[in-house]
Parts: structure tokens; C-alpha cells; sequence
């Protein structure tokens, strides 16, 4: 039997996005190389709940806040690994593999690629998703992307699998547990970014609510409560002091919203993902999560631009971002705010869509 260990410590967005590589190895290992294998993964404990359901994997190490790398090496290395999967490429991975002293193979992280992208606005990056590129790394193991058998017109066809996320028991959001308006059907909109720059400013979010004209759940982490509340107040509050079906039959308002933010765990968030019509997000760990279970997204990109490589992943998605400027891409991540000062990725992005 071999044992493989796959290295990636943060964050939402980038370890579901390494869900194929998981899949794609358990699946394949045994026939490719006539030996049983046994998957285990290391990450940060902050992040256990994206893969503890997975069912591709066989154990999940999980670095803990307070714990020094040192100690952490010292139990991976009581399972004497014969191969590590490195798709992080840092410091820590680094060292951890020195210590190990097994054989591995490292995920390019094409930083100079990047470098020339943000700062001198010379895209060279690969027009490939980081999906691929994260497949690239299992190449020498004879193990490609997993793919589905399709039947259409008679005919069979292969299409690629996409991401993967699993919900336990505790994670599943009745849909009566929401209001009435949202019980027949709802749009989520996952309004959370790591960093301001990636996310639209409140005036805009209150906008894009106002256009989407239906039911709608934010979803978004404690540090979206503030954002969540105040979009809440726009459309809610007061809103028994008029005759609302008024309202819906004169003016056409139908925007009702139901705040999650920072009210709920990560798995009844990706619960309300999966139940909802359609998605609105930005540039975010959920989207990803949205498109593991194949939702119709609508990704908003701010300083931040698909060609990096990570739109959503074999699912259908519509993109809005500003074209028009030059000083797109900025960061390969984000900022705290925008380093010109007038935000026009976010400020001047155009929403043009409709959804029945």
C-alpha cells in the first residue's frame, strides 16, 4: 500500500479547488500502479470542515493555531509517507517536505508570471484554470482529471468532473427555516472577499439587490455582518408601514432579504448555496463552493481578473468586471483599499442580466 499526502493550508476557495486532485488520485492510483493507496491531507484546523466529508480521503492532518510546525512534522512524519503532493509551494510546505524525505512533486505557482501581470500588465499566464494546473502535478503518476460518461443525441460523450463539496448531516438549512418569501425560491449572494478591494462597496451591493428584484440570501463570514445588516435595513426595516403587495404590484419591488452573515456555519452556508436559484459572488472561497455543486454564478471581479486563472470551474457563470481601466490587475490578492483611490473595477462595473 502507498500513502500519499497532499499539502494545502489556506484558505476556502483554494482547497476546494484542489477537490479534483483528491478525487482524481483515489480513484485512478490503484488501477494505474496495482497498489492500493491510502490519501491523507494536511491543512490549517481553521479550514477542516471544507474537506472533513470528503470521502476520498482517507485521514486530514490539521495544523492547529498554537501548535509549532515542528510538532506537527513530528506526527506526519510517524506515517512515513511515500509520496507528497505539494499545492501550496511556501515556506512551511517546503520545509515540511525536507523533513519528510519523501519523494514529491510541486504544484508551480508561476509567481513570475503574476509579478509581470499585476506590475506591468503583461499577462503570460497560461490560459489554463489553476485546476489544471493543480492536475499538472500528479502528470509523473499517470493521473489525469476523473471525467463523466454524458449521453446526448444517442451518443455517449466524456466531460470533465468538476469540484467537489460534501455536506454532513448538521450542515443541511431547511428551507422552512427561512422566511415565507424565500421558501419558494431564492439568489444567493455571497458578499464576503478577503480583502475590500475584491468586494463592491455597500452603495453598489444595495444597487445590485435592487436589481436582482427577488427574494435573496447574503451569506458572508462574521466580518460581513456589518455589510449584511445594513443591506438588510435598506430593503426591511419599516417595510410593515406600507402595503408591501402595494409596493410589489405598482412598483415592481420584490427584493426580500434574508441576512446570514456571520450567523451561520460554513457547511449551512454551502447548504444555502446549494438550494438557491442562481449566485451573485465575488471573488471568494463560496463561489467556488457554488460551483462544486454546479450553480449558475454570476462572479463579480474587482481588482482581481479571471485570467488568473480561478473563474468558477465547469459550471455555468456570466462575469462583471471593468474592462475599461488599465490598472487591472493590481494585486494578485487584494488591498485594504484601492491604491489609486477612485475603485473604478468596482465603482463602474455595469450590471446588465436578467433572471426569470
Amino acid at each position: 500500500m502507498k500513502k500519499i499526502l497532499i499539502l494545502r493550508f489556506s484558505s476556502i476557495g483554494d482547497i476546494v479547488l484542489t477537490t479534483p486532485v483528491i478525487r482524481s488520485l483515489k480513484m485512478q492510483f490503484s488501477s494505474v500502479h496495482n497498489e492500493e493507496l491510502q490519501l491523507h491531507y494536511a491543512t490549517k484546523a481553521s479550514f477542516e470542515t471544507v474537506l472533513k466529508y470528503n470521502p476520498y480521503l482517507d485521514k486530514i492532518h490539521l495544523l492547529q493555531k498554537q501548535q509549532s510546525l515542528s510538532d506537527f512534522i513530528s506526527l506526519l512524519k510517524k506515517e512515513n509517507f511515500d509520496v507528497i503532493i505539494d499545492l501550496h509551494k511556501n515556506l512551511r510546505t517546503s520545509i515540511i517536505k525536507f523533513r519528510l524525505d519523501a519523494k514529491s512533486y510541486t504544484f508551480e505557482k508561476l509567481n513570475f508570471e503574476k509579478w509581470l501581470y499585476v506590475n506591468l500588465k503583461k499577462n503570460k499566464m497560461p490560459n489554463r484554470h489553476i485546476v489544471e494546473r493543480y492536475m499538472d502535478t500528479l502528470k509523473d503518476l499517470g493521473i489525469s482529471l476523473e471525467e463523466d460518461e454524458k449521453q446526448s443525441d444517442n451518443k455517449t460523450n466524456k466531460e470533465v468532473k468538476g469540484l467537489d463539496y460534501f455536506l454532513g448531516q448538521e450542515d443541511h438549512f431547511e428551507l422552512n427555516w427561512l422566511p415565507k418569501s424565500h421558501q419558494e425560491g431564492y439568489i444567493a449572494f455571497a458578499i464576503g472577499g478577503a480583502h475590500n478591494t475584491k468586494k463592491l462597496p455597500l452603495k453598489r451591493m444595495i444597487e445590485l439587490c435592487d436589481k436582482i428584484n427577488k427574494p435573496i440570501v447574503l451569506l458572508g463570514g462574521k466580518e460581513d455582518a456589518e455589510n449584511g445588516q445594513a443591506i438588510f435595513d435598506f430593503f426591511e426595516k419599516d417595510r410593515d408601514t406600507f402595503d408591501s403587495q402595494e409596493a410589489i404590484e405598482k412598483l415592481g419591488k420584490k427584493t426580500r432579504i434574508f441576512d446570514g452573515c456571520g450567523k451561520l456555519t460554513l457547511g449551512q452556508s454551502a447548504s444555502l448555496l446549494k438550494q438557491s436559484r442562481v449566485v451573485f459572488s465575488h471573488d471568494t472561497g463560496l463561489m467556488h463552493i457554488a460551483a462544486a455543486f454546479k450553480k449558475k454564478i454570476y462572479s463579480i471581479w474587482g481588482n482581481t481578473t479571471p485570467a488568473l486563472g480561478m473563474y468558477p470551474y465547469k459550471t455555468q457563470f456570466v462575469v462583471f468586471e471593468n474592462n475599461k481601466i488599465n490598472c487591472r490587475p493590481c494585486s494578485k490578492i487584494g488591498f485594504k483599499a484601492c491604491p489609486k483611490g477612485h475603485f473604478k473595477c468596482m465603482n463602474d462595473i455595469v450590471f446588465d442580466f436578467w433572471i426569470q
